[in-house]
């Protein structure tokens, strides 16, 4: 069954080519041909009730006011920039600082010795991306992360946090694998001081057949946890390779809250050289790792307590309604990943959705910012106040060890007191993941809807699966941009 028409791409030639997202045996395939390489039909969701539940959440924004690029008859992907039909704004920046890399992975192609050069910019040129993404409208971007290659590679990586921070970005993170973090306790300290935010920590099992850096990991935990520096593990899952081990990440996450913060999973994208029958063993799609999730933590965590990005749109939209200022806007396509969050209680861990009736929830916040909208200034409080308590009928009568989530919704959204959902994301475990395209499952449609965006010395704004995957800008970038031989050592 025709679910609906988009554009996709060649994963021989990369030409762009009209596609069908098609439901067959209770999953979702994406279907195109190619005039030169024949057809192709790739696996793009395991689940194809779960596509629906998400689906509903659907959200278009704007976009960017001040985009500098008008779209190009080739058309998307083939005009980033931000182009002008680019739907969302900026929510996570990304910047590359370096694409030197202190490991030599056989699978990885973001490093010099992949690359055979070395990309690394200038403290001038970082500034100049910042000013770039700091300068969009109508809501600049709050949170940028530094990446690589491997960012602690970089000697004044705790001045380029300093200077994120000086340009306004609230949210400073590096991913990293964790290298230097475990050997230079001081490092995490300087990192500190500079302002980071949280340390998106490479981290893909609990057992050394799995994460053979587990050692060096727990290393950089206890250095991060003396400091007081979040971290959030960031798995790669691979089909028959660590997908087994998702419920014990959780565990393992759940048991050091002191200092794991979150958990963001990300099911393998086929970046580089794949042939059919590696796509068939490792691929892994958002709903079969929420599964997984569920049979691993014995139904703690249900596949059905993950909700898409944009469900919380709503509650955008209540508090630009209420402000009358823009806010940023969650519209990423709701295929692009899912969330949810967990205590860890005495008794366990408890889902934020055994707490709160989530879909109701999500209904009365849309209410309320209908009526918002309706209401001349001097009625907004009356009605506000009026929408947060019938929320109360939401909330359900289990709260364990009198978790007050009223009292944090109520300061958050009619005292404006976001200090209150500061301290629910740090009382809670963040447990999320975002699947990345590939040019086997690539689907336009989420690329001009992406929200999380790498800016480049050019002066361009490039969405993650365009940099990443498809037109592959990372490569184009960083030649482009190289250091010259004489300041080059592999």
């Amino acid at each position: 069954m025709l679910i609906k028409k988009t554009k996709s791409i060649c994963p021989v030639c990369r030409t762009v080519l009209d596609a069908d997202l098609i439901e067959e045996d209770n999953a979702v395939w994406i279907s195109r041909e190619c005039p030169d390489h024949g057809p192709f039909r790739s696996l793009y969701w395991s689940d194809s009730a779960m596509y629906h539940r998400f689906d509903a959440y659907n959200a278009i924004g704007q976009g960017v006011q001040n985009s500098k690029h008008p779209e190009s008859p080739a058309g998307c992907p083939n005009d980033c920039g931000l182009c002008s039909e680019h739907r969302s704004g900026t929510l996570l920046a990304n910047v590359d600082v370096t694409n030197r890399c202190n490991l030599n992975c056989d699978f990885c192609f973001a490093n010099a010795r992949a690359c055979g050069f070395i990309y690394e910019p200038t403290m001038d040129q970082i500034e100049e991306m910042f000013r770039l993404l700091r300068s969009q409208k109508p809501v600049p971007p709050p949170a940028v992360q530094l990446s690589g290659g491997e960012p602690t590679m970089r000697k004044d990586l705790p001045e380029i946090v300093r200077k994120a921070k000086e340009y306004g970005f609230s949210q400073v993170q590096i991913a990293t694998n964790g290298i230097r973090l475990a050997q230079d306790k001081q490092l995490v300290s300087d990192l500190k001081d500079a302002g980071i935010s949280t340390i998106y920590l490479h981290f893909d099992g609990i057992t050394k057949a799995t994460n053979p850096l587990l050692e060096i990991s727990k290393e950089a935990i206890e250095n991060c946890r003396e400091i007081n520096v979040g971290i959030v593990l960031v798995p790669t899952m691979i089909g028959g390779k660590n997908d087994h081990e998702a419920g014990a990440i959780i565990r393992f996450a759940a048991e050091n809250i002191d200092v794991i913060r979150g958990v963001n999973f990300q099911p393998v994208a086929f970046t580089g050289a794949a042939s059919n029958d590696d796509i068939a063993k490792e691929r892994i799609t958002i709903p079969d790792l929420l599964t997984e999730i569920e049979e691993q933590t014995g139904g703690v965590l249900k596949a059905a307590d993950f909700y898409p990005i944009p469900c919380v749109q709503p509650i955008i939209d209540l508090v630009e309604s209420y402000t009358g200022r823009p806010q940023i806007q969650f519209t990423a396509n709701p295929h692009c990943g899912a969330a949810t969050y967990l205590f860890v209680t005495e008794n366990g861990l408890v889902p934020v959705n055994r707490m709160v009736d989530v879909d109701d929830f999500f209904k009365s916040i849309d209410t309320i910012a209908g009526g918002l909208k309706k209401k001349g200034t001097i009625n907004k409080y009356r009605t506000l106040l009026e929408g947060v308590n019938h929320l109360r009928t939401t909330m359900k009568n289990d709260q364990p060890d009198k978790i007050d989530l009223w009292g944090l919704i109520t300061n958050a959204l009619i005292h404006q007191n976001f200090d209150a959902l500061r301290k629910f994301h740090w009382n809670a475990l963040f447990i999320g993941t975002m699947h990345f395209m590939d040019n086997y499952n690539y689907d336009i449609n989420r690329v001009n809807r992406c929200c999380i965006h790498y800016a480049t010395p050019d002066g361009r704004i490039i969405p993650f699966c365009s940099y990443n995957s498809g037109p592959m800008r990372r490569e184009e970038v960083w030649r482009k941009h190289a250091l010259k031989e004489e300041n080059t050592s592999l």
